[in-house]
């Protein structure tokens, strides 16, 4: 029985206690004891306050013999509710704690993560991908009731907190983590986020979501990586829809596909990568990963779409391809990836 339970079963006890003593009051007290009195009289005898008694007893020998039955039960009763109250508060508080050590421990272990301000419905579809494609990342959110419904999601680090205070970015593990999205639900507290954030990390990519497509610049003037305004973006869905069904058809394919995780995704060469030197050919991208090469981009900036068997990869090349998000992480370890996934 849970602590909420074992609370409800212990008010409802000492409520049937309380009436039943009243109405053995009320009968064997004869008719002059009054509905009111008989209420007060088991109120004061359960509670072991000790009045004056309103129901006299003294030459009564039922009531009294039910009076001691009454004294005896109420005692017992009155130290159970006691005991539940204070276990429900006191359990309560220590679960909270220990959950918010949990937690404050499983974000020190995290290398290469990604923090995600803002749990309202923006974030809501950002921490659905970033689950899907095993990413390990924090949500931190000021509002309880945003962070309750996005917990039920998964089971991920999540802080109660203003994501613009460094005390709160720190505690997220902001000098380790890979990227931050801020998608909160006011530009000015994007803009806060992004500055802050910027100044605790100048390496971190950052993207911030605007309602007001002309704060993109000024996002980007602060430090923003990116700047993405959900109405752009939905118009061009809408435009999408209506010129190119069949393309946005298989992207809604890919993207719900329920059997395997497909994504487009890139993977880095890293200096100590098995691949650096190789060609796509030799890395067999397709045979052994199942992956197609959509684009290969070098580190001056030069991009080879569609890039043959025969392409070179070098240290500091990104591969663009599309396959399994299990067999991209794969690849992403042979290119040199040292982040380990999130538990799926």
């Amino acid at each position: 029985m849970d602590l909420r339970r074992r609370l409800a079963f212990t008010v409802l006890l000492l409520l049937s206690v309380l009436l039943a003593a009243a109405a053995g009051y009320r009968y064997l007290g004869g008719p002059h004891v009054s509905n009111l009195d008989a209420i007060y009289m088991a109120l004061v005898t359960i509670s072991s306050v000790g009045y004056t008694e309103v129901v006299d007893t003294s030459h009564n020998v039922p009531l009294r013999v039910f009076n001691m039955f009454v004294i005896l039960f109420g005692i017992g009763i009155m130290l159970y509710v006691f005991s539940a109250s204070t276990a429900f508060i006191v359990e309560g508080q220590l679960k909270d704690l220990f959950r918010r050590r949990k937690m404050l421990k499983q974000i020190r272990e995290l290398k290469d993560h990604f923090i995600v301000c803002g749990a309202g419905e923006v974030g809501h579809h950002v921490v659905m991908e970033l689950l899907k494609t095993r990413n390990s990342f924090v949500v931190i959110d000021p509002s309880a009731e945003h962070l309750d419904k996005i917990q039920q999601m998964g089971d991920f680090p999540i802080l109660k907190a203003d994501a613009a205070d460094e005390d709160t970015l720190n505690m997220a593990g902001i000098t380790s983590a890979r990227g931050l999205v801020s998608a909160l639900t006011e530009d000015k507290d994007n803009l806060m986020v992004t500055v802050t954030a910027r100044q605790m990390n100048p390496a971190l990519r950052i993207v911030v979501s605007c309602t007001e497509a002309k704060m993109a610049a000024k996002l980007m003037r602060a430090g923003a990586n990116s700047a993405v305004s959900p109405n752009t973006i939905g118009g061009l869905r809408l435009a999408s829809e209506l010129v190119r069904p069949h393309v946005v058809g298989f992207l809604d394919m890919m993207l719900k596909e329920d059997s395997k995780t497909l994504r487009v995704e890139e993977i880095v060469i890293r200096p100590d990568s098995s691949w650096a030197g190789k060609t796509i050919g030799d890395a067999e991208m397709h045979r052994r990963y199942e992956l197609l090469a959509l684009a290969l981009r070098n580190p001056d900036g030069k991009t080879q779409y569609n890039p043959q068997g025969d392409a070179v990869l070098e240290v500091g090349d990104v591969l663009v391809v599309m396959g399994d998000v299990n067999m991209i992480w794969k690849a992403r370890h042979a290119a040199g990836e040292t982040t380990t996934p999130a538990k799926a």
